[in-house]
Protein backbone atom coordinates (compact mmCIF):
# COMPACT_ATOMS: atom_id res chain seq x y z
CA UNK A 1 0.00 0.00 0.00
CA UNK A 2 1.44 3.34 -1.00
CA UNK A 3 1.05 6.55 0.95
CA UNK A 4 -1.65 7.58 -1.53
CA UNK A 5 -3.67 4.60 -0.32
CA UNK A 6 -4.22 6.46 2.93
CA UNK A 7 -4.96 9.88 1.41
CA UNK A 8 -8.14 11.52 2.77
CA UNK A 9 -9.55 11.82 -0.76
CA UNK A 10 -9.20 8.08 -1.37
CA UNK A 11 -10.69 7.23 2.03
CA UNK A 12 -13.68 9.48 1.34
CA UNK A 13 -14.15 7.98 -2.12
CA UNK A 14 -14.28 4.42 -0.82
CA UNK A 15 -16.34 5.01 2.35
CA UNK A 16 -19.73 4.18 0.84
CA UNK A 17 -18.42 1.00 -0.82
CA UNK A 18 -16.83 -0.02 2.48
CA UNK A 19 -20.09 0.53 4.37
CA UNK A 20 -22.05 -1.50 1.83
CA UNK A 21 -19.54 -4.36 1.91
CA UNK A 22 -19.01 -4.95 5.63
CA UNK A 23 -20.55 -8.16 6.93
CA UNK A 24 -23.44 -6.99 9.10
CA UNK A 25 -24.23 -10.55 10.18
CA UNK A 26 -21.15 -10.49 12.43
CA UNK A 27 -22.88 -7.88 14.57
CA UNK A 28 -25.18 -10.45 16.19
CA UNK A 29 -22.39 -12.53 17.75
CA UNK A 30 -20.48 -9.32 18.52
CA UNK A 31 -23.40 -7.78 20.42
CA UNK A 32 -23.89 -11.02 22.35
CA UNK A 33 -20.21 -11.15 23.29
CA UNK A 34 -20.21 -7.52 24.41
CA UNK A 35 -23.31 -8.10 26.53
CA UNK A 36 -21.63 -11.05 28.24
CA UNK A 37 -18.37 -9.21 28.86
CA UNK A 38 -19.65 -5.78 29.85
CA UNK A 39 -23.07 -6.26 31.50
CA UNK A 40 -22.50 -3.57 34.13
CA UNK A 41 -20.34 -1.06 32.25
CA UNK A 42 -22.12 2.24 31.56
CA UNK A 43 -20.51 2.45 28.11
CA UNK A 44 -18.33 0.54 25.70
CA UNK A 45 -14.73 1.61 25.17
CA UNK A 46 -13.90 0.98 21.49
CA UNK A 47 -10.47 1.39 19.93
CA UNK A 48 -10.35 1.96 16.17
CA UNK A 49 -6.90 1.04 14.87
CA UNK A 50 -5.71 2.83 11.74
CA UNK A 51 -8.89 4.88 11.95
CA UNK A 52 -8.23 7.09 8.92
CA UNK A 53 -10.96 9.71 8.80
CA UNK A 54 -13.25 7.72 11.11
CA UNK A 55 -15.37 5.74 8.66
CA UNK A 56 -15.46 2.62 10.83
CA UNK A 57 -16.82 4.62 13.76
CA UNK A 58 -19.45 6.19 11.54
CA UNK A 59 -20.54 2.74 10.35
CA UNK A 60 -20.50 0.90 13.67
CA UNK A 61 -21.56 3.39 16.31
CA UNK A 62 -25.28 3.26 15.51
CA UNK A 63 -25.24 -0.51 15.16
CA UNK A 64 -24.29 -1.21 18.78
CA UNK A 65 -26.77 -0.90 21.61
CA UNK A 66 -24.73 0.63 24.44
CA UNK A 67 -23.32 4.14 24.81
CA UNK A 68 -19.76 4.31 23.51
CA UNK A 69 -16.44 6.03 24.02
CA UNK A 70 -14.18 5.78 20.97
CA UNK A 71 -10.37 5.95 21.02
CA UNK A 72 -9.13 6.60 17.49
CA UNK A 73 -5.60 5.41 16.68
CA UNK A 74 -3.56 6.42 13.65
CA UNK A 75 0.03 7.35 12.89
CA UNK A 76 -1.07 10.18 10.60
CA UNK A 77 -1.91 13.38 12.51
CA UNK A 78 -3.79 14.82 9.53
CA UNK A 79 -6.15 11.85 9.42
CA UNK A 80 -6.62 11.95 13.19
CA UNK A 81 -7.54 15.62 13.01
CA UNK A 82 -10.10 14.92 10.30
CA UNK A 83 -11.54 12.01 12.26
CA UNK A 84 -11.88 14.10 15.41
CA UNK A 85 -13.40 17.06 13.56
CA UNK A 86 -16.24 14.95 12.16
CA UNK A 87 -16.84 12.89 15.31
CA UNK A 88 -19.95 13.14 17.45
CA UNK A 89 -20.16 11.81 20.98
CA UNK A 90 -17.33 10.75 23.24
CA UNK A 91 -14.08 10.49 21.25
CA UNK A 92 -10.35 10.85 21.84
CA UNK A 93 -7.38 10.38 19.52
CA UNK A 94 -4.02 8.63 19.90
CA UNK A 95 -1.16 9.17 17.48
CA UNK A 96 1.34 6.32 17.14
CA UNK A 97 2.21 2.99 15.61
CA UNK A 98 -0.42 0.28 15.95
CA UNK A 99 2.31 -2.35 16.12
CA UNK A 100 3.41 -0.89 19.47
CA UNK A 101 0.14 -1.81 21.22
CA UNK A 102 0.32 -4.49 23.89
CA UNK A 103 -2.26 -6.21 26.07
CA UNK A 104 -1.72 -3.74 28.92
CA UNK A 105 -2.52 -0.88 26.54
CA UNK A 106 -5.94 -2.42 25.90
CA UNK A 107 -6.90 -2.67 29.58
CA UNK A 108 -10.50 -1.54 29.98
CA UNK A 109 -11.17 -1.79 26.25
CA UNK A 110 -14.46 -3.42 25.25
CA UNK A 111 -13.73 -3.84 21.54
CA UNK A 112 -10.93 -3.36 19.03
CA UNK A 113 -11.98 -2.48 15.51
CA UNK A 114 -10.15 -1.83 12.25
CA UNK A 115 -11.01 -1.51 8.59
CA UNK A 116 -8.74 -2.42 5.67
CA UNK A 117 -5.86 -2.95 8.09
CA UNK A 118 -4.78 -6.59 8.25
CA UNK A 119 -3.46 -6.82 4.70
CA UNK A 120 -1.13 -3.83 5.24
CA UNK A 121 0.46 -5.42 8.32
CA UNK A 122 3.49 -7.67 8.47
CA UNK A 123 3.17 -11.15 9.93
CA UNK A 124 4.80 -10.03 13.18
CA UNK A 125 2.48 -7.03 13.46
CA UNK A 126 -0.60 -9.20 12.96
CA UNK A 127 0.69 -11.64 15.56
CA UNK A 128 1.28 -8.79 18.01
CA UNK A 129 -2.25 -7.51 17.46
CA UNK A 130 -3.74 -10.95 18.11
CA UNK A 131 -1.60 -11.34 21.23
CA UNK A 132 -2.63 -7.93 22.57
CA UNK A 133 -6.33 -8.58 22.06
CA UNK A 134 -6.25 -12.05 23.58
CA UNK A 135 -4.08 -10.99 26.52
CA UNK A 136 -6.59 -8.21 27.24
CA UNK A 137 -9.59 -10.51 26.68
CA UNK A 138 -10.83 -8.00 24.13
CA UNK A 139 -12.95 -8.92 21.09
CA UNK A 140 -11.72 -7.71 17.70
CA UNK A 141 -13.80 -6.83 14.64
CA UNK A 142 -11.40 -6.50 11.70
CA UNK A 143 -13.15 -5.72 8.44
CA UNK A 144 -12.38 -5.46 4.73
CA UNK A 145 -9.25 -7.54 4.45
CA UNK A 146 -8.40 -8.17 0.80
CA UNK A 147 -8.30 -11.83 -0.17
CA UNK A 148 -6.46 -11.39 -3.48
CA UNK A 149 -9.26 -12.32 -5.85
CA UNK A 150 -10.82 -9.85 -8.30
CA UNK A 151 -13.57 -10.36 -10.90
CA UNK A 152 -13.75 -8.00 -13.88
CA UNK A 153 -16.85 -7.79 -16.07
CA UNK A 154 -16.37 -7.84 -18.98
CA UNK A 155 -13.26 -9.96 -18.45
CA UNK A 156 -9.96 -9.30 -20.18
CA UNK A 157 -7.32 -11.72 -21.48
CA UNK A 158 -4.74 -10.76 -18.84
CA UNK A 159 -6.98 -10.57 -15.75
CA UNK A 160 -5.34 -13.54 -14.03
CA UNK A 161 -1.86 -12.28 -14.77
CA UNK A 162 -2.58 -8.79 -13.43
CA UNK A 163 -4.15 -10.33 -10.34
CA UNK A 164 -1.16 -12.59 -9.68
CA UNK A 165 1.31 -9.74 -10.17
CA UNK A 166 -0.65 -7.44 -7.86
CA UNK A 167 -0.79 -10.11 -5.16
CA UNK A 168 2.93 -10.72 -5.38
CA UNK A 169 3.52 -6.98 -5.13
CA UNK A 170 1.50 -6.85 -1.91
CA UNK A 171 3.46 -9.77 -0.49
CA UNK A 172 6.82 -8.02 -0.92
CA UNK A 173 6.81 -6.62 2.61
CA UNK A 174 3.25 -7.14 3.92
CA UNK A 175 0.78 -9.95 4.40
CA UNK A 176 -1.39 -8.75 1.53
CA UNK A 177 -3.74 -11.52 0.34
CA UNK A 178 -2.37 -13.92 2.97
CA UNK A 179 -3.56 -11.69 5.80
CA UNK A 180 -6.91 -13.33 6.53
CA UNK A 181 -5.55 -16.85 6.87
CA UNK A 182 -2.63 -15.63 8.95
CA UNK A 183 -4.86 -13.63 11.30
CA UNK A 184 -7.35 -16.48 11.73
CA UNK A 185 -4.53 -18.82 12.73
CA UNK A 186 -2.95 -16.23 15.01
CA UNK A 187 -6.15 -15.66 16.98
CA UNK A 188 -7.06 -19.35 17.09
CA UNK A 189 -3.58 -20.35 18.24
CA UNK A 190 -4.04 -17.95 21.16
CA UNK A 191 -7.35 -19.48 22.17
CA UNK A 192 -9.88 -17.19 20.51
CA UNK A 193 -13.01 -18.19 18.66
CA UNK A 194 -12.90 -16.75 15.14
CA UNK A 195 -15.78 -16.10 12.74
CA UNK A 196 -15.21 -14.86 9.19
CA UNK A 197 -17.58 -13.62 6.53
CA UNK A 198 -17.10 -12.40 2.95
CA UNK A 199 -17.37 -8.64 2.46
CA UNK A 200 -16.82 -7.95 -1.25
CA UNK A 201 -16.84 -4.57 -2.92
CA UNK A 202 -19.30 -4.64 -5.83
CA UNK A 203 -18.41 -1.69 -8.02
CA UNK A 204 -20.06 -0.35 -11.12
CA UNK A 205 -18.55 2.14 -13.58
CA UNK A 206 -17.44 5.33 -11.87
CA UNK A 207 -14.63 7.20 -10.24
CA UNK A 208 -14.01 4.65 -7.48
CA UNK A 209 -13.67 1.86 -10.02
CA UNK A 210 -11.29 3.97 -12.09
CA UNK A 211 -9.09 4.91 -9.13
CA UNK A 212 -9.06 1.36 -7.78
CA UNK A 213 -8.16 0.02 -11.23
CA UNK A 214 -5.37 2.58 -11.63
CA UNK A 215 -3.78 1.48 -8.36
CA UNK A 216 -4.27 -2.22 -9.08
CA UNK A 217 -2.66 -1.96 -12.50
CA UNK A 218 0.16 0.23 -11.24
CA UNK A 219 1.19 -2.21 -8.53
CA UNK A 220 0.92 -5.16 -10.93
CA UNK A 221 3.12 -3.43 -13.52
CA UNK A 222 5.68 -2.54 -10.86
CA UNK A 223 5.87 -6.23 -10.02
CA UNK A 224 5.77 -7.47 -13.64
CA UNK A 225 7.00 -4.74 -16.03
CA UNK A 226 6.02 -6.84 -19.04
CA UNK A 227 2.40 -5.94 -18.25
CA UNK A 228 2.98 -2.21 -18.68
CA UNK A 229 2.18 -2.20 -22.39
CA UNK A 230 -1.28 -3.64 -21.71
CA UNK A 231 -2.17 -1.41 -18.76
CA UNK A 232 -3.44 1.65 -20.74
CA UNK A 233 -5.92 -0.51 -22.61
CA UNK A 234 -7.17 -1.96 -19.35
CA UNK A 235 -7.57 1.50 -17.84
CA UNK A 236 -9.62 2.65 -20.82
CA UNK A 237 -12.19 0.00 -19.88
CA UNK A 238 -12.98 1.70 -16.55
CA UNK A 239 -15.99 3.55 -17.95
CA UNK A 240 -17.82 0.29 -18.71
CA UNK A 241 -16.31 -1.99 -16.11
CA UNK A 242 -17.99 -3.77 -13.23
CA UNK A 243 -15.70 -5.17 -10.56
CA UNK A 244 -15.98 -7.46 -7.56
CA UNK A 245 -13.02 -6.96 -5.22
CA UNK A 246 -13.16 -9.75 -2.68
CA UNK A 247 -12.60 -8.97 0.99
CA UNK A 248 -13.40 -10.74 4.23
CA UNK A 249 -14.34 -9.62 7.74
CA UNK A 250 -13.09 -11.30 10.91
CA UNK A 251 -14.54 -11.37 14.41
CA UNK A 252 -12.25 -12.76 17.11
CA UNK A 253 -13.66 -13.58 20.54
CA UNK A 254 -10.94 -14.36 23.10
CA UNK A 255 -11.78 -17.06 25.60
CA UNK A 256 -14.68 -18.41 23.52
CA UNK A 257 -12.90 -20.99 21.43
CA UNK A 258 -15.33 -23.56 20.07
Amino acid sequence: MTAAGFAPEWLALREHADAEARAADLLGPLRAALARRSPFRPRLVIRDLGCGTGSMRRWLTGRLDQPQHWILHDRDPQLLALAAATALGSVETREGEIADLRGDDLAGTSLVTASALLDVLTASEADALATACVDAGCPALLTLTVTGHVELDPPGPLDDRFEAAFNQHQRRHLLGPDALGHAVAAFQDRGARVITRPSPWRLGPGRLTEEWLRGWLGAACEQDPDLAASAPGYLQRAGDLRVVVHHADLLALPGERA
